[in-house]
């Protein structure tokens, strides 16, 4: 949203549209079109004109946005971000993370990616968004490596591929990474949208 404001100096128009927009300074882009001027004894004075366009940082929107989905769901969530380079890392704590976590993250990714919708609308700089709750990508990775290795060594000892439960793109790419240095085994994926999974395989040299 643009306003524009007149008065009788640049900052007091300023100040004005900040008012009317409900915004602080940080949040706003600001054009000068007019300086004004006093003029020669009050003659031929000139008021100061600004236009103002509210731009809330990533942090704001993102902060905005989590607070009014958790508000309207009755979820008691704290919402904290920090910036790292172009990407915004945000971190939700509670007392039940449980659902805002969900099956498998399910409900954490899909928040992510609405985060992301609303903190890149518009024209500034795209953001990575980054969302977490008590630490559970870190364990989420973890697990996925621990269970690659597991079914890896699986796989050599009965001779027989396996295919593992669907996954997300960045699930499925843990599991590759986790195995990609592997000297028996290596891993593809299979299937589509949804329901695409990671298959642990042999090597042809292997599987013989």
């Amino acid at each position: 949203m643009t306003i524009e404001k007149s008065a009788k100096t640049k900052e007091e128009a300023i100040a004005l549209a900040l008012e009317e927009l409900g915004i602080d300074e940080s949040d706003a882009v600001i054009e000068v079109i007019e300086e004004g001027s006093k003029g020669f004894l009050g003659i031929g004075s000139k008021d100061a004109v600004v236009k103002v366009t509210a731009n809330p940082n990533s942090s704001k929107r993102a902060t905005d946005f989590l607070s009014k989905i958790f508000e309207l769901t009755g979820e008691e969530v704290n919402v904290e971000t920090s910036t790292d380079g172009d990407t915004l890392r945000v971190n939700l704590s509670g007392p039940d993370m449980g659902i805002v976590i969900g099956k498998r993250g399910e409900t954490l990714d899909a928040l992510q990616h609405l985060t992301s919708l609303v903190v890149n609308r518009g024209d500034s700089d795209f953001m990575k968004v980054s969302l977490d709750a008590e630490n559970y990508r870190e364990k989420r990775n973890e697990a996925l490596e621990s269970l690659a290795h597991k079914l890896a060594n699986k796989v050599v000892r009965t001779r027989r591929n396996t295919t593992l439960e669907p996954m997300n793109a960045y699930e499925r790419r843990i599991i590759h990474s986790a195995l990609q240095d592997h000297e028996s085994v290596t891993t593809y994926s299979v299937g589509q949208g949804i329901n695409r999974k990671v298959v642990i395989a042999l090597k042809p040299r292997d599987n013989k």
